[in-house]
């Protein structure tokens, strides 16, 4: 097994972990939405490189969200949304749009 396959399945499983009321099922569907909305592409279209930013980017929202500090991630049109699939705007920035 390929050291990116090896760090692919680490982090799924963090990320797994970090969600213990998930279904694997659901965590698989919820990677193919945050891959079309961030990268572009389906889950199963997505290279390795791409699966493994989706996969930190999603498990340092959760991670934040666990120790209750805010996601600091650049507000771009890239980022107006989270992996979780809530906007990261102000509510006032999110009204003036």
């Amino acid at each position: 097994m390929s050291d990116v396959r090896r760090e692919v399945l680490q982090v799924l499983a963090e990320i797994w972990d970090l969600s213990p009321d998930i279904r694997l099922g659901q965590l698989m569907a919820h990677l193919d939405f945050l891959g079309e909305t961030h990268i572009g592409k389906r889950l199963g279209y997505i290279e390795d490189d791409e699966l493994i930013a989706v996969l930190y980017r999603h498990r340092a929202e959760l991670q934040a969200r666990l120790k209750g500090t805010p996601n600091h991630a650049p507000t771009t049109r890239e980022t107006e949304t989270s992996v979780s699939g809530s906007s990261t705007l102000p509510q006032a920035a999110a009204d003036e749009s």
